[in-house]
Formats: structure tokens, sequence, C-alpha cells
């Protein structure tokens, strides 16, 4: 099995089209063409973890955090991330980072804290909004059903539960063939007149080559009328944090020992006050920027990492934030990337790493 097989397995599910623009998810180091020995899982990159996977013979290591978050002029002794390189590389070892693509995933990192904390109705906190287009495509109406069975097929039409969604709208197209031309009807030099239908469906940007492609294929016309439209418009599967419920209402004292318990921590910082915890947003990680979204979605809670002083103040009576650590928060997804790859490789080893990468410690 090649590196690139495993790879193409978790941008299924989280496409690289989904990660923020200041992240860097993807390949780090290594050739995806490689033959995969072994397969380490971590939540970050660091030396230990990498001796680790060197020592027990594993040659790709997948983490959650990148290992080049800014731009490096240089790779040289001294610092720990260009040590780091030098000796991956030195071993023949690939990495590979599911970041905010996994973030942002609908079955990404946030759910698996859902489901950690035992909360249900699961829905995004805040979709995102720029990557969705639509297609608008002009084909003859005998070809109509098996272009829109085609593109669907390619993973076009999907719009929340409901798939094959298109719009379809009867017309005459024009068009004159001219010298080295093979028209598919009409003759050359001479207007064509034909009954079209005008098809228009949606489909996520990262699929795009994949829809025009089937298009193509299923067009009879050797030049294809088509346009594509960015679309401003939230996709309800794809973007940060998750908002949910409680199985039933718990005090805050309770809500506070559940959380310590599921997550297996011992300090919580939480600011403003409610009498019943009911409904929870959460976001793994730093998700100081979902407050106001938490907020307007009325939610009793909302736990995340990295707040900072002042982001406490936007606490009050019936809302509560509660910053319940960074690593701590986004722990398990090194279970859930195995469990991705165990339930398309069962028949290969994937390791969790045993290393606490965590960079805190408490006293």
């Amino acid at each position: 099995m090649k590196a690139k097989e495993v790879t193409k397995v978790l941008e299924s599910i989280a496409p690289l089209a989904y990660q923020e623009s200041y992240d860097n998810s993807g390949w780090i180091t290594g050739d995806p063409d490689v033959e995969v020995k072994g397969i380490l899982v971590a939540v970050d990159m660091t030396m230990d973890v990498l001796d680790d996977a060197i020592q027990q013979g594993d040659n790709l290591i997948i983490t959650h955090h990148p290992l080049i978050f800014q731009p490096l002029r240089k790779i040289v002794k001294g610092d720990i991330v260009q040590e780091i390189l030098l000796k991956a590389v030195k071993h023949d070892i690939m990495i590979y980072s599911a970041h905010t693509s996994l973030d942002n995933a609908w079955t990404g990192v946030n759910r698996e804290l859902f489901k950690r904390i035992g909360l249900h109705d699961f829905s995004l906190l805040k979709p995102k909004v720029d990557i969705l287009k639509k297609l608008v495509v002009f084909v003859p109406e005998d070809y109509a059903d098996s272009l829109r069975e085609a593109v669907f097929k390619a993973g076009a039409g999907q719009i929340g539960d409901y798939d094959s969604c298109s719009y379809n709208l009867k017309g005459q197209g024009t068009f004159r063939a001219g010298e080295g031309t093979n028209p598919f009807v009409g003759k050359k030099n001479k207007i064509h007149f034909e009954p079209e239908q005008r098809v228009e469906t949606v489909f996520p940007v990262h699929l795009q080559w994949k829809v025009l492609n089937a298009m193509q294929k299923a067009h009879p016309y050797e030049e294809v009328a088509y346009d594509i439209y960015s679309l401003d418009n939230a996709h309800g599967q794809v973007g940060s944090g998750a908002i949910g419920m409680l199985e039933k209402p718990l005090s805050l004292k309770d809500f506070f020992k559940l959380i310590k318990e599921r997550l297996d921590i011992q300090f919580l910082r939480y600011s403003g006050s409610v009498e019943e915890v009911n409904k929870v947003a959460i976001s793994g990680g730093a998700g100081s920027f979902l407050i106001p979204e938490a907020i307007k979605k009325r939610a009793d809670v909302f736990l995340t990492a990295d707040l900072k002083y002042h982001d406490f103040f936007m606490s009050a009576d019936e809302f509560v934030l509660i910053d319940a650590g960074h690593y701590e928060t986004e722990q398990f997804t090194k279970h859930l990337i195995r469990d991705i790859l165990i339930e398309n490789f069962s028949n290969f080893a994937v390791r969790i790493s045993q290393v606490n990468t965590n960079p805190v410690k408490y006293y």
C-alpha cells in the first residue's frame, strides 16, 4: 500500500480544501508513492514521536498539528522544527498533517469531542461559506438525464441530507460549427437551433475537477457550454465548532465534573454563571473566534481552549465560557484518525503514539 492511498482516505473525509487559509494541512515531507511499512498517529510532531516511529519501523507519521506552520527560510540544526525535518528525511520518514481540514469536517475533531462528552443533536457552530460552487450546463434534452446522473455520482447535487438536487429549464441553444469541427448535430458553417436543457446544480470546491470530468464525458458535444459560479452559501456540513444537547440538564458544578471525567483532565478555567447546563457549544483547540456564534445560538456554555484574559469578559449570567486546554480538547484526534484508517485498511497496523506531546505542565 502506497502512502498516497492512506492520505486519499483521510482527504475523502477531510479534503484539504476545508482547511483555513493560514493552515498547512497535507504533506509535510516524504514521497506519497512510497510503500507504507507502518503508520504512527500523534497529535503533535515532536522528536520523541519521531524516535518512536524510527524504533518501531513506522515510515509514515500522521499528526493533527502540522510540523511546519510558519514558512521556513532554511533547514539547519539549532531549530527543533528543522532538526525534526532533517532527521525524518535522513530516516525516510514521511509526515502528513490533518489539521483544520479535519477540524472543519462533518465527522472530524469536533464530532469526536462531541461524542466523548456525550452530547446529541449535533450541528455545526459556524458553517463555512467559501467552498460551494454552482455548475450551469446546457445539454440536449435527450442527454439531460444521463448528464445529471453522471455529475450526481461525481458528488454534485448534495444539499444537507438531500442528494440529486438540481434545477432544470428547457430552452433553445444556437451555434454554428466552423471548419475543422465535428458537430454532434447541425451542419458546418450553418447556424443550428437545438432544444436543450439548462441544468443547475451545486458542488463543493474540492470536487470541481471530478464533477467537470464527469460532465464532459456524459455530454455529447465536443465543445460543452457551461458556467461555474462561486457561492456565498454556507455549507451545512463543513465548518467550525459544534453545538448540541446534554442527555439531561446538569448543574454547572456537575457539568464541570462530567467534563473532567470524560476528558480525563484536572483543571478548567471558566467565567460566567448558569443555573442549569443543557445546550453546549464546543470547539476543539483555539476557539475564541466562535464565542459570538455560541452566544447567538443561545448555548448555556461554550467549551474550548486558548482563551485570553479579555475573552472571559464575554461571559455573563446564563452563559459560561470554559477553557479546558488545547491538547486536552484535541487529544482524541489521534484515536479518530486511527479509527478512520482501520475502517479502510483493516489488515494494516496503525499505532497511536503513547508520547504525551502536551507542552503545558500543571503544578
